[in-house]
């Protein structure tokens, strides 16, 4: 665990998402959980140490962010999205924890993931003590992304709109909506990023993550033009080279290669925007 502001800390080093946490003089508000329940249970005595929570935000609804929020006390917030993937989430997260610690299934049910009790669609802000929280839907990687932004610490949050020399994965991804997301990202006063994987960054990191998203965009899109079927772009478009794989994850990046191209096929054969409202 690391302190990044006088209130902020944040774990980067546990398998699933980086999850952290903010005292704020009315409670603890913690964003996205644990994925391991071993980790959640250990995350949830260091919370402890510094106060009750009072809110625990789940900024998409991957299940590697909602696995470990059971273990936790406090109102779960969310974009209304992330609370209509909840219950495949839940699933997703089970069959997760049974592969990578089937050993601790025991503890995670008996703690099942709670669904979001406060839910928005665009924006919402949460004053707490002396704190603002700010969240906003920036869709990107998933339709259900959120940034949580809190000025009073210059930290925002961005779930996994953001990864640090990481591998993203693009296999929900809305890339076009992704790229403006990141501008409004980089045009917040912050001094910090908290991103979904990897380590704490700063603001300069979001063009790598831009150029990244871009150069797999055009990779795809010279591959339709050379008249490339989904399944040949899906096998020939890799950037396995570029990022190493989440911990723990690194037999699954050939299939994440072909997961990311199959999906930018989708998006720029049909639309985007159609794929979003197909989605509804």
């Amino acid at each position: 665990m690391k302190q990044i502001s006088p209130n902020v800390y944040v774990e980067t080093g546990k398998r699933g998402c980086n999850h952290s946490f903010l005292t704020t003089l009315e409670g603890i508000v913690m964003i996205d959980a644990p994925y391991m329940p071993v980790d959640a249970e250990s995350w949830r005595k260091v919370i402890a140490q510094k106060g009750p929570v009072k809110y625990l935000i789940q900024a998409e609804h991957h299940p590697d962010h909602i696995a470990g929020n059971g273990f936790f006390e406090g109102t779960v917030v969310s974009l209304e999205g992330t609370r209509q993937d909840f219950a495949d989430s839940v699933v997703l997260a089970r069959e997760g924890i049974a592969q990578a610690q089937p050993a601790s299934l025991p503890l995670w049910e008996s703690h099942p993931p709670r669904p979001p009790a406060i839910t928005f669609s665009d924006k919402l802000t949460l004053y707490v003590g002396h704190h603002t929280i700010q969240l906003t839907h920036l869709i990107g990687h998933s339709a259900n992304q959120v940034a949580v932004f809190v000025p009073e610490e210059r930290v925002v949050f961005t779930a996994d709109n953001m990864f640090n020399n990481r591998q993203p994965f693009l296999h929900q991804a809305y890339p076009f909506r992704w790229l403006q997301s990141l501008k409004v990202i980089a045009a917040l006063n912050v001094h910090l990023i908290v991103p979904g994987h990897g380590d704490v960054c700063d603001r300069s990191y979001v063009k790598e993550v831009s150029r990244f998203l871009e150069d797999w965009i055009e990779a795809v899109r010279e591959a339709i033009k050379r008249g490339l079927s989904r399944e040949e772009v899906a096998s020939s478009v890799s950037f396995l080279g570029r990022y190493p794989m989440n911990p723990g994850r690194e037999s699954f990046g050939p299939e994440l290669q072909r997961m990311n191209a199959g999906r930018l096929y989708d998006v720029l054969t049909q639309g985007e925007e159609n794929l979003l409202k197909a989605r509804k």
